[in-house]
């Protein structure tokens, strides 16, 4: 990156300029706020046209316009640009400055930079903890040739940016990554005669992930219960969690054979949803014979608690993840669940700790879990295996209990 000459007071009075708005962004402002707010500001202290921030997309093949001064229509039309191609995307994938003093017979990717009438580009990468965020590009209707004070003015406005578009990001994901699940949790679990019920979700602290637990009852009168966790974490694994319940449902009435239903589920994930992968754990419980049909994709088992007897793990084979083994026979175990019996579902949020063994977080869980009241077993629970301690993955648990 080039240095701001020396005694250049004019260079870094603007510069001053735009850090006052990078330093506010954190607590002020969102993402679109933010870049609406810096990009006036660098049009203003380089005196150009036009000003751009193009973001990389999710699967870092696209630039995408983001937020713009003077060309807003690049925003409008959703502009985008491939990663290593035109003018931006260059800039990408080389990670440093490029200026283009004659648009018109330069290779721009993005017909919009020339409907408009710019003449030169100048154009710098955002780049935050080693991390391509972007690109920062700014233009003008006029032939100019940038210095290299104007370079360094723009890479250290750039750099400073994508901090903060960064952090911004982070925090708007996390949001929308939490609403979106709780969304997708049941408000209520349902009303069935007989059955009692109690549930608690708890997001990570560092990051939301895909965590989820489901009931509902079938058309055959039987009670499907659900508990799953998808692999990875932030928004994008709370979006494969919600068309994972959602297909999850409609196979459910299709038959009420759990094994059947993971396999159907695991067939669609594999075509459509190629890259991921969830551990999930579903039931089917006949209340009228007292018997629970169980089948593990890579799930931990239930813990079941007989009237007057410890929890103990249910009994059960557990077969590949969603997401691998298309062809792999997948299992169903049938287990009674007497009247007064309480069976605890759970995701390895609450079992996992860096500093000790999922088997023995799994024995705490068996040592707390017992046939009673199911708030009052979830509460127990969460004092005995959460209690103060801040846990970095989701922790999703669900408790219920046949009426005697």
């Amino acid at each position: 990156m080039a240095e701001i000459s020396d005694g250049s007071g004019e260079v870094a009075r603007k510069l001053e300029n735009i850090q006052a708005i990078t330093d506010d962004a954190f607590t002020q402002l969102d993402v679109e706020g933010f870049l609406d707010s810096l990009l006036e500001r660098v049009r203003q202290v380089l005196s150009v046209d036009t000003a751009v921030v193009l973001l990389l997309d999710r699967q870092e093949r696209y630039l995408v316009a983001t937020a713009a001064k003077g060309i807003e229509e690049e925003v409008r039309q959703a502009a985008h640009v491939p990663v290593g191609e035109g003018f931006a995307g260059r800039v990408a994938a080389d990670r440093r400055p490029v200026a283009i003093e004659d648009v018109a017979a330069a290779n721009v990717f993005n017909p919009l930079l020339v409907k408009r009438g710019l003449r030169s580009l100048l154009g710098v990468p955002l780049v935050a903890g080693g991390t391509l965020v972007g690109v920062l590009h700014v233009g003008t209707v006029t032939a100019r040739r940038f210095t290299e004070d104007e370079t360094a003015l723009l890479q250290l406005a750039a750099a400073r940016a994508a901090m903060a578009v960064q952090s911004l990001l982070s925090r708007a994901e996390r949001a929308g990554a939490l609403e979106l699940q709780r969304s997708l949790v049941p408000t209520a679990l349902p009303a069935v005669r007989g059955v009692e019920w109690a549930a608690r979700y708890r997001p990570g602290a560092e990051s939301v992930g895909g965590d989820w637990y489901d009931a509902f009852t079938l058309p055959s009168g039987e009670v499907g219960i659900v508990m799953g966790d998808v692999a990875g974490h932030g928004l994008g694994a709370a979006v494969v969690m919600g068309r994972m319940r959602s297909a999850l449902r409609a196979y459910a009435l299709e038959t009420t054979d759990p094994a059947e239903v993971l396999r159907k589920l695991n067939r669609k994930i594999q075509h459509f949803e190629p890259e991921a992968t969830a551990t999930v754990l579903y039931a089917v419980w006949d209340l009228a014979s007292n018997e629970a049909r169980l089948s593990s994709a890579g799930h931990w088992p239930p813990v079941l608690a007989l009237p007057g007897e410890a929890g103990h793990p249910v009994s059960m084979k557990t077969d590949v993840l969603i997401g691998f083994g298309e062809d792999t026979a997948r299992h169903t175990t049938a287990v009674a669940v007497p009247p007064g019996a309480v069976l605890c579902f759970y995701t390895d949020g609450l079992v996992e700790r860096r500093d000790d063994t999922v088997d023995s977080g799994i024995g705490r869980l068996c040592e707390t879990v017992y046939a009673g009241p199911p708030e009052a077993v979830t509460a127990a629970v969460m004092a005995a295996l959460i209690g103060r301690r801040p846990t970095e993955d989701d922790v999703a648990l669900l408790v219920v209990r046949r009426g005697a």
